[in-house]
């Protein structure tokens, strides 16, 4: 599996296999957001693109390929061998009453788990919501404040969810135009030493036993 990060909550998913195939590539797109946020969009090409929910920095789709197969909402779907199932959160902490809604993906490929949490803006998951994520191997969380939950609320949700990968996301970086926070108070908050990379590239096998693992992409 490789992960290339454009910014933001961006992240693209490239796999060899599903968890029930055995063969076959697919490309996933999460969140491609537009120019107006200051950097520069990801041009559509994949095969499955996952909307969190519509603010113009999460649902930049007008370029979909054709073939493309939007998912865009709780349920659940599967297209290529790649299982996602999609679970319906809140984007603030009055149950929606200030940003609407925001769904949490679960990706299932090459026999792991993705968590990508979108705008997650709950001061913390309810049992039912834990229940339906289940275990996960890398967890996308936002950590820059404002629109989400902040870098002391992620460390909280990092730790009921115990992934073995973390990858923070949805901070400030050079060039974009959103006021939120950088990824520096998190990292002191985890306590764990960065592995700082321009593409991440993981198998089954690497995964961590152990310890959590923190990725922090470069920009």
């Amino acid at each position: 599996m490789n992960i290339s990060w454009f910014g933001h909550s961006c992240f693209r998913i490239e796999s060899k296999e599903g968890p029930s195939t055995g063969s076959g590539q697919a490309s996933i797109l999460i969140d491609p957001f537009s120019k107006e946020i200051g950097l520069k969009p990801p041009k559509i090409k994949d095969d499955i693109v996952l909307v969190t929910h519509h603010h113009y920095d999460h649902d930049n789709i007008g370029e979909v390929n054709p073939e493309g197969f939007i998912i865009d909402g709780p349920g659940e779907y599967e297209k290529q061998g790649i299982q996602v199932r999609g679970i319906k959160s809140f984007h603030d902490k009055s149950e929606g009453k200030e940003r609407g809604l925001n769904t949490v993906y679960i990706i299932k490929a090459e026999d792991m788990t993705v968590c990508h949490l979108g705008d997650f803006g709950q001061d913390k998951f309810e049992e039912h919501q834990l229940e339906e994520i289940g275990d996960v191997d890398i967890l996308m969380i936002p950590v820059g404040g404002a629109y989400t939950i902040d870098y002391k609320e992620a460390v909280n949700i990092v730790s009921q969810i115990e992934p073995k990968i973390i990858i923070p996301m949805h901070y400030k970086v050079k060039d974009l135009k959103l006021d939120i926070a950088g990824p520096e108070k998190f990292l002191k908050e985890i306590g764990l030493t960065p592995e700082k990379v321009d593409k991440f590239k993981i198998i089954k096998k690497n995964l961590p036993v152990e310890e959590m693992k923190l990725i922090l992409f470069q920009n």
